[in-house]
């Protein structure tokens, strides 16, 4: 397993050895390996770039993950908007850090074949988000 975090904007954060443990731990639970995972944290530019330059989607976002999984291994790159993540704290009134690890999970959950285009995918995706928020231990 390799977790990596990149910064593309001046937010760092710690407790980085804890999100990795409780990332593996989730993809464990969900019966996968963990495999190499990047997190990118960024700009709503950067984002948008990405957004623009990949999707061909014109707007920002909070979160983008690409999935390049093989079978049982989990692996890909999430790119994690961090001016979004202040927007959605603010508007959900949560603090920064919950919403921050709700969005990182919510990549994972991605990876692990989640969707949310739907309403009925939406509702199973926050309810395994809020799941896997509660197992926490940091």
């Amino acid at each position: 397993m390799k977790i990596t975090y990149n910064f593309q904007t001046n937010f760092i954060f710690s407790n980085r050895k804890p999100i990795r443990n409780w990332i593996n731990n989730t993809i464990n639970i969900k019966g996968k390996i963990p495999g190499e995972i990047n997190f990118v944290f960024c700009s709503n530019a950067y984002i948008l770039e990405i957004n623009k330059r990949y999707l061909n989607h014109d707007y920002t976002t909070d979160i983008i993950t690409f999935d390049y999984s093989d079978n049982l291994m989990i692996n890909g790159e999430i790119y994690i908007s961090i001016d979004e993540v202040k927007d959605n704290a603010k508007y959900f009134k949560t603090k920064f850090h919950d919403e921050l690890h709700r969005v990182m999970i919510h990549g994972i959950l991605h990876l692990l074949g989640y969707k949310d285009k739907t309403n009925g995918e939406q509702k199973l995706m926050r309810s395994q988000e809020d799941y896997y928020l509660s197992l926490r231990t940091f």
